[in-house]
C-alpha cells in the first residue's frame, strides 16, 4: 500500500520548489534605515549594531548610490541633531538632519524614493515622542500640542524633498494632523506611510544607541501599543485608515507576524514590517558567533514576513540580502 497523495513530488528538485513557491522575495521589497549626524566624513559604527553606521551626509550620500545600485528602491532617514530641546526643534527646522540628508540624496539619487521617519523623541531633551507637563517625569506624552509638532516636521521633511512621510510615535490622530498640514502646504500628493501598529518593545534597544533617543526617565507604554493585544492593532490601523494614511507598517516583526498577517487580512492598503533593530543585533551577534548560518537565517526571516503578508520590509540586512538574492 502506497499513499495516493506525495506533496514530496514537488520538492524534488529546486527548478520545481521554485515553480510552486509560494512566495518571493525580490530587491523591491527592501527599505534600507540610514541614520544621519552633523559633520562630515563621519561614519560612526553603533556599538549594539554590527555594520550600521551613523553617517554624515556626504557619507549617507554614498551608501543611497550604493542603495541604489543594489536595487533596493527607498531608504528611511533617521536623524541625530547636535542639540536637543523641548521643542524638538531638530526635527521641524529646514536645516534638521533628515531635511539635509534628504535634500542630499534627492539631488544625487533622484529616483530614490527617500522616506523621513517623522518622529521627535531624536530630537527631545527628554526623549519622548513629543511635549511632557512641566515637570512630569513619567513620560506621558501631551497629545493633541504634540501633534502641531509632527505637523510642522512633516511639511519641512516634505519641503526638503522626502517622498514619502512616516509618522512613528503612535499619537491619537497624528495620520489625520499630518494629512491636514501636508495639504495645506501643497504636497497633496505626498503619501503617509503610518507606523499604525507600532508596539512598546524591548527589540528596540539597539536602535536607541543608534539615534541616541533612549527616555531619560519614565517609558513610552502610554502611547505605544501594549504587546499583549492584537486585536488593538486593527483598531489602530481602521483610525489611520479612515484618517488618510495611504500605507500602514507594523513595529517590530518578527515577534508580531501575527499582526502583520491580521492587518494584511483587515485591508488592502500595502503592509510594511519593520525588522528592527533588537532582531537585527540578535542574528548579528550568533553569527559572529558562529552558531548560525547568517544568511539563511536572515533570507529564511525575512520571508517569513512575505509569507505573512507583508508587502514591504524594512530591514538593517536590506544590502546583505540584496547581494545574496542576487549572488
Amino acid at each position: 500500500m502506497f499513499p495516493t497523495h506525495r506533496p514530496r513530488r514537488l520538492r524534488k528538485t529546486a527548478p520545481l520548489r521554485r515553480m510552486v513557491r509560494e512566495n518571493v522575495l525580490t530587491t523591491s521589497d527592501l527599505i534600507y534605515p540610514l541614520f544621519a549626524v552633523p559633520g562630515t566624513s563621519i561614519a560612526h559604527e553603533v556599538r549594539s549594531m554590527p555594520g550600521v553606521y551613523q553617517l554624515s551626509v556626504d557619507k549617507i550620500v554614498e551608501e543611497a548610490k550604493e542603495v541604489y545600485d543594489l536595487g533596493i528602491p527607498s531608504i528611511i532617514l533617521f536623524g541625530i541633531p547636535e542639540d536637543k530641546d523641548v521643542e524638538a526643534t531638530g526635527a521641524w527646522h529646514d536645516c534638521g538632519m533628515v531635511q539635509k540628508a534628504a535634500t542630499a540624496v534627492k539631488e544625487a539619487v533622484p529616483d530614490l524614493v527617500v522616506i523621513a521617519d517623522t518622529c521627535l523623541c531624536e530630537y527631545t531633551s527628554h526623549g519622548h515622542c513629543g511635549y511632557l507637563e512641566v515637570g512630569d517625569l513619567t513620560g506621558r506624552v501631551l497629545n493633541d500640542p504634540t501633534l502641531e509638532l509632527l505637523k510642522k516636521t512633516a511639511v519641512s521633511q516634505a519641503k526638503a524633498g522626502a517622498d514619502i512621510i512616516a509618522p512613528s510615535g503612535m499619537m491619537d490622530g497624528f495620520v489625520q494632523a499630518i494629512r491636514a498640514g501636508l495639504d495645506e502646504a501643497g504636497f497633496e500628493e505626498t503619501p503617509i506611510l503610518s507606523y499604525a501598529a507600532k508596539y512598546a518593545s524591548a527589540y528596540y534597544g539597539p536602535f536607541r544607541d543608534a539615534a541616541d533617543s533612549a527616555p531619560q526617565f519614565g517609558d513610552r507604554r502610554t502611547y505605544q501599543m501594549d504587546p499583549a493585544n492584537a486585536r488593538e492593532a486593527i483598531r489602530e490601523i481602521e483610525l489611520d485608515i479612515a484618517e488618510g494614511a495611504d500605507m500602514l507598517m507594523v513595529k517590530p516583526a518578527l515577534a508580531y507576524m501575527d499582526v502583520i498577517y491580521r492587518v494584511k487580512e483587515a485591508t488592502n492598503l500595502p503592509v510594511a514590517a519593520y525588522n528592527v533593530s533588537g532582531e537585527y543585533a540578535m542574528v548579528k551577534a550568533a553569527a559572529l558567533n558562529g552558531w548560525i548560518d547568517e544568511q539563511r537565517v536572515v533570507m529564511e526571516t525575512l520571508i517569513g514576513f512575505k509569507r505573512a503578508g507583508a508587502d514591504l520590509i524594512l530591514t538593517y540586512h536590506a544590502k546583505e540580502a540584496a547581494r545574496w538574492l542576487q549572488g
